[in-house]
């Protein structure tokens, strides 16, 4: 309790810093939006060209996209872990975080939580209405709780990844570009992984599996029932994941000497 209350104390005072400035924080949202448009419209135009892509229609894939902006929103917000080498460990940030009495990983969440981008997740969910729409889906009252779930685990999967990535610092001297080469692999989980070689496939499933944060989630609610153990898989795979890179960031800490003279 004492975790969660310091939590919501941070973040009160996070959003009464951001509202100060009130044209910035549109301004990012803006810059955010048009970013997801662009891959929008990445995806209109090859549909421009044909109308099914190994199977799937456009708007099967549109809600792909849709649903995939969702947990990507939610970890966006609270894992921005994109510049943890440089200030962390170069600059000797780690340092002051392990001085203070509370878990040094939710420390660094808290100082690189940016709650703005869970603004990203209304064009996703705005694309999945419209395809949703168009495709004449159903949904249930339990589905709503189904979508949650199926988010959280999702956003512990990026999670989970990109805090093990984080890690490497702790053992590595060098400056590392891993970070930024994951985030471009990461796109592949926005579409359906039959449209991989069985390679890509795999390792998309089973060794980085971004296709559980997207394309196996919305198939359950496209009705693909050969894809429901996977969607269902969901949450087991992104507690895994987070565990795993919790293991694997206090073993880091454990071996951190500081930045020295």
């Amino acid at each position: 309790m004492f975790y969660v209350s310091v939590f919501f104390q941070y973040m009160a005072q996070y959003m009464k810093t951001k509202l100060q400035y009130r044209a910035d924080l549109f301004v990012e949202w803006l810059s955010d939006f048009m970013a997801q448009a662009v891959n929008l419209v990445f995806l209109l135009v090859v549909f421009g060209h044909t109308t099914l892509l190994h199977g799937w229609s456009r708007d099967e894939i549109l809600f792909i996209y849709g649903f995939f902006l969702v947990p990507y929103a939610v970890f966006g917000a609270f894992f921005n872990l994109w510049d943890f080498n440089e200030r962390y460990i170069v600059q000797g940030e780690m340092d002051r975080v392990l001085t203070r009495p509370l878990n040094s990983l939710f420390q660094i969440i808290l100082e690189r939580m940016e709650l703005e981008s869970l603004l990203g997740a209304i064009p996703g969910l705005i694309v999945m209405a419209y395809a949703g729409a168009r495709l004449s889906l159903t949904f249930h009252w339990y589905d709503v709780f189904i979508f949650l779930l199926f988010v959280i685990g999702g956003a512990l999967i990026y999670a989970g990844i990109f805090i093990s990535l984080a890690t490497i610092s702790f053992f590595a001297d060098a400056r590392t570009s891993i970070m930024p080469m994951m985030y471009n692999i990461s796109s592949y989980g926005r579409y359906p992984v039959d449209i991989y070689h069985r390679i890509i496939r795999y390792i998309l499933t089973w060794v980085l599996p971004f296709a559980f944060v997207g394309v196996y989630p919305a198939a359950y609610f496209l009705d693909k029932e050969e894809w429901y153990s996977y969607a269902f898989f969901t949450p087991a795979v992104g507690a895994v994941c987070f565990t795993v890179s919790v293991m694997l960031w206090n073993a880091g800490v454990r071996r951190y000497r500081g930045t020295g003279s």
